[in-house]
């Protein structure tokens, strides 16, 4: 069954807003019923998403590491933010044109300096959540991802998968058919024309004739 997380990470209880307004949107509910429909069958997660909330994004990926059939993430476009999150959830593939990009944790908040002192603290330790499911996934120390985020770091596919956060890069194994193929024409066949055009009353005319059968017969793959 394929699942979408397409546009913002929103919560359910707003998800009929952005439904409503006509704008794509995806909740941990949405997930969450894909998953009891897919009564324990392998799932398809398609990712283009900027990203939203984090603990939406918690919630669908939580969701999705706890489901008891197999779980494959398709990056498709963007896989930014809390979605990227979403994409540590499974086996996943990157499109060679899709981006993923990790950032530390943002809020709003008013007050005087002890809120924003302890607002401050909260980022940092949310930040510290969401580098786990970065560390869960590549191995990689909390320092190294949360140094990451800190940069606000894109990446390609070959970069994502070059540090683990990604399996394999989409197409990566298809090759183009003329590499394989045995379309090109034999080297003794081209000598053998370019010697009878050189000089054509060197061999019998039957034998030029043979030369151009033996072409034809060429199998083109």
């Amino acid at each position: 069954m394929k699942i979408n997380v397409k546009g913002s990470i929103v919560p359910s209880s707003d998800k009929w807003i952005y439904d409503w307004i006509g704008i794509e949107a995806t909740s941990p509910k949405d997930v969450t019923d894909a998953l009891e429909k897919s009564n324990g069958m392998p799932v398809d997660v398609e990712i283009n998403s900027g990203g939203g909330d984090i603990f939406a994004g918690s919630e669908i990926y939580t969701a999705l590491r706890g489901y008891v059939g197999g779980v494959n993430i398709h990056i498709v476009g963007l896989a930014a933010s809390a979605a990227s999150v979403i994409a540590m959830a499974g086996k996943s593939e990157m499109s060679p044109t899709a981006m993923m990009m990790v950032h530390n944790v943002s809020s709003y908040a008013e007050g005087d300096y002890h809120s924003m002192d302890k607002q401050s603290d909260v980022l940092q330790q949310a930040n510290k959540t969401i580098a786990a499911a970065y560390v869960e996934k590549t191995n990689m120390s909390e320092k190294d991802a949360l140094k990451m985020m800190d940069a606000e770091t894109w990446l390609t596919a070959q970069q994502a998968v070059d540090k683990g956060l990604v399996d394999k890069v989409m197409f990566a194994d298809v090759q183009l058919a003329a590499a394989y193929g045995n379309s090109m024409i034999p080297k003794s066949v081209i000598d053998k024309i370019r010697d009878q055009i050189k000089n054509p009353q060197a061999e019998k005319q039957a034998d030029f004739l043979q030369t151009k059968l033996n072409l034809l017969k060429v199998k083109v793959n």
